[in-house]
């Protein structure tokens, strides 16, 4: 059964949440919660979201960047599609994992909580995903290559270079065979400013 047509919806006490269906709730991960969740789950596999595309259009003041030189992270942003990891947690889990994700995902609020429609290949399920809200001041919409590959490549947060987040997020896509040629034009552009210069 679609969770959307379920007669029961889960009761969620946190700012923003969207109605979830009862029982196991999917959650979608289209960056760092694709190979590094931390959260509990029973069942997970590739997923197909349309509608939205995987993009450096939100700004980091503090994990790759800080107030004076904000860096870029991922969100998701209206059009096209993207292939991602859907995870599957057990009703017993689901507040807690919720307030798991709320931690990590939400301290700015820089992102909006969705309840959106996946194609696991074998069927379609509706799943809980982060979307990059347009309306938040560190949305950046569609950067220039050239604009996003100089502040990735100049910024630096507490969890280190801007560039190795963007390194590290090519090298987890290639693992699970997903290639997306804007994010390779964009590593290439990012390596060049990083060369020596003569």
């Amino acid at each position: 059964m679609d969770p959307l047509t379920e007669t029961h919806s889960r009761v969620v006490a946190h700012a923003c949440c969207p109605r979830l269906p009862a029982g196991d709730l999917w959650v979608f991960g289209y960056g760092s919660l694709m190979w590094d969740p931390g959260f509990e789950y029973v069942r997970c596999q590739r997923a197909m979201l349309r509608g939205y595309h995987r993009a450096f259009c939100v700004t980091s003041t503090r994990y790759r960047g800080t107030p004076e030189r904000p860096g870029l992270v991922l969100g998701l942003d209206r059009g096209g599609c993207c292939r991602g990891m859907a995870f599957l947690v057990a009703d017993a889990h689901v507040e807690s994992v919720l307030q798991t994700l709320w931690d990590r995902e939400m301290p700015r609020r820089v992102y909006s909580p969705r309840v959106v429609k996946l194609d696991l290949g074998d069927g379609k399920v509706s799943a809980l995903t982060f979307v990059a809200d347009r309306a938040h001041d560190a949305y950046t919409g569609a950067l220039e290559l050239e604009a996003a590959a100089r502040t990735i490549a100049d910024c630096s947060g507490a969890r280190g270079p801007n560039a190795d987040y963007l390194f590290n997020t090519l090298r987890h896509l290639d693992a699970l065979g997903i290639r997306e040629r804007r994010l390779d034009e964009l590593c290439d552009a990012v390596r060049a400013l990083q060369l020596p210069r003569r």
